[in-house]
């Protein structure tokens, strides 16, 4: 309570003032679509979902999306990959529950295959109906689905340096999450179509590479005087701090269609943190790309996913990110024993095997030149591959 009291006599500056977390923490949010069984579209009955389950569950942490097929399953702060993870299956549950009682099915995925953006309903949610009527066509597009990761950072001047290094692992984090190769009835050729649409808003795509905290605060002051935005959470970048929080925010992952592949994306994001945050501490340099380097990168993750040829070093050399990631999870693995995630950072191993959703879901349609049979696999697969 003295925390509380002293914040209203001393009102928080919300782009300044980051809430430091101590411990490198993680919070979870994992975006879901109910389907029509029959038609295998997008049903906006997300809110009546949503109460069910908050009416059954009370304390159940879920929240209405964007749009009205979507539900957000988002986690308490947990101390690592297997305990988000677990949150994260209990509330599956029971919006698995609810939605079966009312004849729909969840899917999980970076982009629907088929859904028509036009028919689908926004949540009533004054900044929505913003987004829509300063971006018109393209923010009436937004028919996708991501993960967010948020890792505690103990310090404001830590944090854009690990975001810039962050960043020389984008196409990884994509690769390996990568589930949005339909759109609109067609194979787009991409990996992640996801990626390429969202950048399309105004505020949204990759970071400007800022130095230090008073530059990214600035920034924010700029937009706020210009008109860009209006509140604190209008920024949409791929990585961005989120400083009521004290957390560092991962947007850069597709939906995974399942919580055994979410799971080895989160202990990735996660170790990847703590682990550009521990060379810090060694007062070791952090890695940079420039960023037409970082731009080429992200397009080759939306595009070629796994089998990508990423760029790694100032110099231009370039790696298969796929051997990238067999080499990273190496690495990290100290990290990842001290975080206690050692089983979920191996699963990115077990993606790279099976194949990621893009993948998958691009053997269906080629065999069978039909979206449903695609959607009905990924429904599947939130049921077959659990993790814990």
């Amino acid at each position: 309570m003295l925390w509380a009291s002293t914040a209203k006599l001393f009102r928080m500056d919300p782009f300044r003032d980051f809430a430091r977390s101590p411990r490198p923490t993680l919070g979870v949010e994992w975006e879901i679509g109910l389907v029509d069984p029959q038609t295998r579209d997008l049903m906006p009955r997300a809110a009546e979902v949503i109460d069910e389950v908050h009416a059954r569950y009370p304390g159940t942490h879920l929240e209405k999306e964007f749009l009205q097929n979507t539900v957000e399953l988002v986690t308490p702060v947990c101390t690592n990959t297997r305990e988000a993870v677990g949150a994260l299956a209990e509330s599956l549950g029971r919006v698995r529950e609810v939605a079966d009682e009312k004849g729909l099915k969840l899917w999980a995925g970076g982009g629907h295959p088929f859904s028509n953006f036009r028919t689908q309903p926004l949540s009533p949610k004054i900044t929505y109906q913003e987004i829509i009527n300063r971006t018109r066509y393209w923010g009436q597009q937004m028919l996708l689905w991501g993960i967010h990761c948020h890792v505690g950072v103990r310090h404001e001047d830590r944090v854009w340096p690990i975001i810039n290094a962050l960043m020389t692992k984008y196409p990884h984090l994509l690769a390996i999450s990568a589930s949005s190769p339909g759109w609109d009835g067609i194979d787009t050729g991409y990996a992640s179509n996801r990626t390429m649409l969202y950048q399309q808003l105004p505020t949204a795509g990759m970071p400007y590479q800022f130095k230090n905290w008073d530059e990214w605060v600035q920034f924010m002051y700029d937009q706020q005087t210009s008109g860009v935005i209006n509140h604190t959470g209008s920024m949409h970048f791929d990585i961005r701090p989120a400083a009521k929080w004290g957390t560092i925010e991962v947007r850069i992952s597709d939906a995974t269609s399942n919580l055994r592949e979410l799971a080895g994306v989160v202990a990735l994001t996660h170790c990847l943190v703590v682990h550009y945050d521990r060379m810090l501490d060694e007062g070791k340099e952090l890695p940079t790309l420039q960023p037409w380097h970082l731009a080429e990168n992200k397009w080759r993750g939306a595009r070629y996913g796994l089998e990508a040829l990423v760029i790694t070093s100032r110099a231009t050399d370039e790696r298969w990110v796929s051997q990238e990631l067999t080499e990273l999870v190496d690495e990290l693995e100290p990290v990842a024993t001290e975080l206690g995630c050692v089983e979920e950072l191996a699963l990115v191993l077990e993606i790279l095997e099976r194949g990621a959703g893009y993948q998958r879901q691009r053997r269906i349609y080629e065999v069978e030149r039909d979206w449903k049979p695609v959607v009905d696999a990924t429904c599947q697969e939130m049921l077959d591959l659990t993790w814990g």
